[in-house]
């Protein structure tokens, strides 16, 4: 394997000083990896600073596999969405440097081998059935990297819960909030807090609750300026995006 460079020039240096050969150099700039079904985005951490995710829902465990190989076999990092206990089984037993989060419905590299910023974002999460969507938002931030604090089971209807957490909650730079039903915790949290919110409905709730679309539309009209709405059940969105701000401050707090 050879090491990734950040440019061409990088690349190009790196021929003229015999530390890369020709041949090394033509893999580099291989922008995907054609298996026939699928086309590996190799270049996808160099323009956003993440690898290829995988969705998991649908493909067969012969193409996971193959997909994971190729991502390992170029030293990618793993996150595969939406995937089953049966397939993740699979996957695991043959790629033990992998692990398993049942509630995320999530493969990943092992966060353990994952450095972590200082910087925090905040999963927050309204009640216990809506925790396969904010684990799914907090498993996606870790493995991009960020660290993450929980405050699960606070919604609105014993408010109370919320405010017991609140100043922890302020203490960290992004809050990603989860919730079913009329989705009402993410206008009170954005109320409360001086940092970005990323509001994720869940189709949790009863008939007119329409399958999250209820949920949705009543995020999307809140009053609490400083909210940005992910789709119904989108916590890997919540949880990418929450990691892209608190990875620009990162990156821009080590550049001063």
């Amino acid at each position: 394997m050879t090491d990734h460079y950040d440019s061409i020039e990088s690349l190009l240096q790196a021929i003229k000083t015999n530390q890369l050969s020709v041949s090394d150099a033509k893999a580099e700039l291989n922008q995907y990896d054609e298996l026939g079904f699928a086309k590996i985005d190799l270049h996808r951490s160099k323009r956003q600073g993440f690898p290829e995710v995988i969705f998991g829902e649908g493909k067969t465990e012969k193409h996971l596999i193959k997909i994971i190989h190729s991502l390992l076999l170029h030293e990618e990092t793993v996150l595969i969405t939406r995937i089953n206990s049966e397939k993740a089984n699979t996957i695991i037993t043959k790629y033990p440097q992998l692990e398993y989060h049942a509630t995320a419905n999530i493969v990943c590299t092992r966060l353990n081998y994952i450095h972590k910023t200082e910087r925090q974002t905040a999963i927050i999460c309204a009640g216990t059935s809506d925790l396969p969507v904010a684990e799914e938002a907090a498993v996606t931030a870790e493995v991009m990297g960020i660290s993450v604090k929980r405050f699960y089971d606070v919604g609105v209807s014993g408010i109370h819960r919320l405010f017991a957490h609140i100043e922890d909650i302020r203490a960290c730079n992004v809050s990603v909030v989860v919730a079913g039903m009329e989705g009402a915790l993410s206008s009170v949290v954005a109320g409360l807090v001086d940092h970005p919110v990323y509001a994720v409905p869940t189709s949790i709730g009863y008939g007119a609750n329409l399958d999250g679309v209820t949920t949705l539309l009543s995020m999307v009209n809140s009053c609490a300026p400083g909210t940005s709405v992910l789709n119904i059940d989108n916590g890997f969105g919540g949880g990418y995006n929450a990691a892209m701000i608190i990875n620009m401050l990162e990156h821009h707090s080590k550049m001063e």
